[in-house]
């Protein structure tokens, strides 16, 4: 399928868009007709493509490629932050160096939704489309030839831009293979379907990297890049307008907006590494704040900003914003929580195989189950229903100890799972009705605030629940440590048993007493490290419950009144939907 005409700056007016299509039933007889697209099928902001009314084998074929380049997206970071551990041993690596790595990937991705829909408004969306799988092809190639530590910051980098484009590709392909009204239920599926990524990654990890060797992770990126790159031009995205978006300001606020993210997305990252009083995370904090509150000032006092500062401070925005970074925190129950306490126990990836294939499938069925019954005027019952879900399975990991198995969290960490799904694709599906109602420029607003509070809340919940964990786990092992004295009848039991299991192995009776006493100071170290596990679950369920019953409070109080927060925003999209007919 081809589109010829080239896109052009022009406003959005009936008629006035015109593009080329493959000859099929519905089509032109003749490949290099022109299709007069009707005034529904005008894309609806600049920068996106055309909507015309495909053929059913298209839109199957859309809907195809959308999901396969969100699959691509999510595992982008997700065969990443799954294989750290792997990537520090090939490339011998400490914990400081594999943490730039991550930061590498947020920095730019966190940032780069305001710049990408610029590019897009101002290019045109086949260039975006160009722009997006160079950076892809890219960012996976280098990785091939192992050319150490700096080529693989710059490589995560790009992939972090990369990334950030496929989302929204993804959520194109599937608006074009839905109906009109139904076209925003491709922001439900597209988010949500770049959330499954890092499970799937985490499942098949164990095949990729079983000899410790990664590069075959490398080829298995690039592979996918490849079919990527094929597949959006087998079928490309039908041509949209475009109008100059880029002011001289711009040049000016980005970018220290975007050094100052990096700078606290580094913080946040080495914080919990190399612990918080360290005196350069201060070097790090301090600019970051200066930056980002340089560049929202020069926003604020702009005739034509890139961000809507008023409005992003609104009450209505900034609830949806703190809701989404809240329920990214206490997601970190199973990133940080769950995949901790397991590795703590002993467990490696090829026996966590079953345990993330049944999260991937759970996070798979939190895609779809938003669209049963989605009513556009109540979307915060997403919200409501995620917080109940964590509250009560974070509350039920509390009873975890030393003899604890993987299959003893299959239905909490499957339900967990589920919940950080199934509430991302309505809250997205919020606030970009609030923007799409008000233009362009509200549009970048709102995907800026969405994409910080999402990557600064699940950063800023691990870097929290880290520092919660160390601290409860030397708390615990001194409670431990007071019961180990060295007179008590018991502990010297205990360590005779122990020192005689090693008459086999050591010859020497203090050495093997001294082994023995070590032994006995690992065993508590590990159920310590058990208990504050328990209590970091605790944090999260009583979290989670709280954030629960506040939602449930302005849910019921809604519900009672007959208030719909959208309302007068389903209206003017009606009204914008129907002078396009």
């Amino acid at each position: 399928m081809a589109y010829k005409q080239a896109e052009r700056a022009a406003p959005v007016q009936p008629g006035s868009i015109r593009a080329a299509f493959m000859a099929d039933a519905t089509s032109p007889a003749a490949p290099q007709d022109e299709y007069v697209l009707k005034p529904h099928e005008q894309p609806l902001i600049p920068g996106s493509p055309a909507n015309p009314d495909h053929p059913k084998g298209r839109r199957i074929a859309y809907f195809a490629i959308g999901i396969y380049l969100g699959l691509v997206a999510g595992l982008t970071n997700g065969l990443l932050l799954a294989n750290l551990i792997v990537l520090q041993g090939n490339m011998n690596l400490t914990p400081v160096d594999t943490g730039w790595v991550t930061v590498a990937y947020n920095l730019t991705n966190a940032c780069m939704s305001i710049l990408l829909f610029k590019v897009r408004q101002h290019f045109g969306i086949q260039r975006f489309v160009r722009a997006t799988m160079i950076t892809l092809l890219i960012a996976n190639f280098v990785q091939l030839f192992d050319a150490g530590y700096q080529v693989e910051l710059v490589s995560r980098a790009i992939s972090g831009i990369a990334a950030s484009g496929l989302v929204t590709l993804s959520i194109f392909y599937m608006m074009q293979s839905l109906p009109g009204p139904q076209r925003m239920i491709a922001l439900v599926l597209g988010i949500g379907v770049v959330q499954i990524g890092l499970p799937l990654a985490r499942a098949i990890s164990p095949l990729l990297v079983y000899d410790g060797d990664i590069g075959s992770l490398f080829a298995l990126q690039f592979g996918l890049s490849l079919v990527t790159v094929g597949l959006v031009n087998v079928l490309p995205l039908p041509q949209g307008v475009t109008v100059r978006a880029f002011g001289v300001l711009d040049l000016i606020s980005f970018p220290l907006l975007a050094v100052g993210i990096g700078l606290l997305c580094s913080f946040l990252v080495q914080g919990r590494i190399i612990w918080w009083p360290t005196p350069w995370l201060g070097a790090l904090l301090a600019p970051a704040i200066v930056l980002i509150g340089a560049a929202l000032l020069i926003e604020h006092n702009r005739q034509n900003p890139m961000l809507q500062t008023r409005w992003m401070a609104s009450g209505d925005l900034l609830k949806l914003a703190l809701a989404g970074a809240f329920i990214r925190v206490v997601l970190s129950e199973q990133n940080f929580g769950a995949t901790g306490l397991l590795t703590s126990l002993g467990y490696v990836n090829d026996q966590l195989v079953t345990f993330y294939a049944i999260t991937a499938f759970a996070a798979l069925l939190g895609v779809f189950f938003p669209l049963i019954g989605l009513n556009p005027a109540d979307l915060r019952l997403s919200t409501l229903i995620s917080l109940g879900i964590i509250s009560v399975a974070a509350f039920a990991d509390t009873q975890t100890g030393l003899m604890s198995r993987p299959s003893d969290f299959y239905l909490t960490q499957a339900a967990i799972a589920f919940a950080s799904v199934y509430f991302i694709g309505p809250m997205l599906m919020e606030g970009f009705l609030r923007a799409l109602t008000r233009g362009p420029s509200y549009i970048v607003s709102f995907l800026a605030l969405f994409n910080l509070s999402q990557t600064i809340g699940g950063l800023a919940g691990t870097a929290a629940l880290s520092a919660f964990f160390t601290i409860r786990a030397k708390a615990h092992l001194m409670t431990l440590g007071q019961g180990l004295a060295t007179d008590d009848p018991a502990l010297a039991q205990a360590l005779a048993y122990l020192s005689s299991g090693l008459n086999g192995s050591i010859g020497d009776a203090t050495l093997r007493s001294a082994v023995a006493g070590r032994n006995v100071v690992q065993e508590a170290a590990r159920q310590a490290g058990v208990l504050a596990y328990n209590d970091v679950f605790f944090v999260i369920g009583f979290g989670a419950a709280i954030g629960f019953m506040i939602v449930l409070v302005r849910w019921l109080r809604d519900r009672r009144r007959g208030f719909s927060p959208l309302a007068a925003d389903l209206s003017l999209l009606q009204q914008m939907l129907a002078q396009r007919k």
